[in-house]
């Protein structure tokens, strides 16, 4: 048998987990055919076939099954070795401050889970930032990296991945005229004021999230302005205006006295991770890189 080779043992776990040559194709980015090479290379060197191929299924075979039994521990032994390495020669350790804005979802903690178990060393420390300050705690050194809504466009911060990109839903009261609809479009905002955020989130920033013109330019009546979301619902429920908010944020507000309907034209939200240029350490970069990783294509 010749000498191992990685790639081949990471095709076989994914087609393992996957029992399809296209999904695992997608998954390692290459080719279906590529996966077939790559299988077939490993139970040459191996040899004994490990994947019966029909034209209705994918399945493993009895050997297939006891090479994965006795691969899955060697491969996470390795990937730890190996991450373990990373993490000393970056000097990634210590404690890693992270801010959010709102609801990050379990997928950014299914991230932030990923990056401790690569850094055992490096622990985060969460901290909810305001809905009227989302880049204040960075200027100010309380944070080391953010999760913020979009835009970004701060001197001395640096923008990394970018994910969960939601459409819009507009928080309104239960007396609102939106509240028995499933969907309104942005030029129906010219009729109700818009709850806005006060300072000091940037004007870009401000205009972004509650914005002053629909997309034709028709002006959006200005509603009162809030420095946290629990401000910004309890208007909503006493029907002093509209609060546009992302997809995550309404799911996880549920109240009686609000409901959320979608709007139809504008831009979608998204958060971005978001550090300091001068600040962008070992720790940093490590979690950026795996929020990047983890959070692909995240909705």
């Amino acid at each position: 048998m010749g000498g191992v080779e990685i790639r081949e043992l990471e095709c076989f776990l994914v087609l393992a987990e996957e029992l399809h040559f296209g999904r695992t194709g997608e998954r390692l980015y290459v080719s279906q055919s590529r996966v077939s090479q790559l299988v077939r290379a490993l139970e040459h060197r191996i040899g004994a076939r490990l994947v019966d191929r029909t034209s209705r299924r994918v399945r493993l075979t009895a050997a297939g099954e006891d090479f994965l039994a006795a691969l899955r521990p060697a491969y996470a032994a390795l990937r730890a070795a190996v991450d373990d390495a990373r993490a000393a020669a970056l000097g990634v350790g210590g404690p890693l401050r992270i801010g959010f804005q709102g609801v990050v979802g379990y997928g950014f903690m299914d991230a932030v889970g990923e990056f401790e178990d690569r850094h055992p060393g490096c622990a985060t420390r969460l901290t909810e930032l305001p809905l009227s300050d989302p880049f204040g705690a960075l200027h100010r050194d309380e944070v080391d990296a953010a999760v913020v809504l979009l835009p970004v466009a701060e001197p001395g911060l640096a923008l990394g991945p970018v994910f969960s990109v939601q459409p819009q839903y507009a928080a309104v009261s239960r007396r609102h005229a939106f509240a028995g609809l499933v969907e309104v479009d942005a030029e129906d905002l010219a009729g109700t004021p818009l709850i806005g955020v006060t300072a000091p989130a940037p004007p870009y920033w401000r205009e972004a999230q509650s914005p002053t013109h629909t997309p034709s330019g028709a002006p959006v009546p200005r509603g009162p302005e809030v420095g946290t979301l629990q401000e910004g619902l309890s208007l909503v429920a006493a029907n002093r205006g509209v609060m546009l908010l992302c997809r995550p944020t309404a799911e996880h507000h549920p109240r009686g006295d609000v409901a959320y309907v979608r709007v139809r034209g504008l831009r979608e939200s998204a958060l971005g991770l978001v550090w300091r240029e001068d600040g962008a350490g070992a720790a940093v970069r490590a979690f950026a890189g795996t929020v990047g990783e983890t959070m692909r294509g995240a909705g």
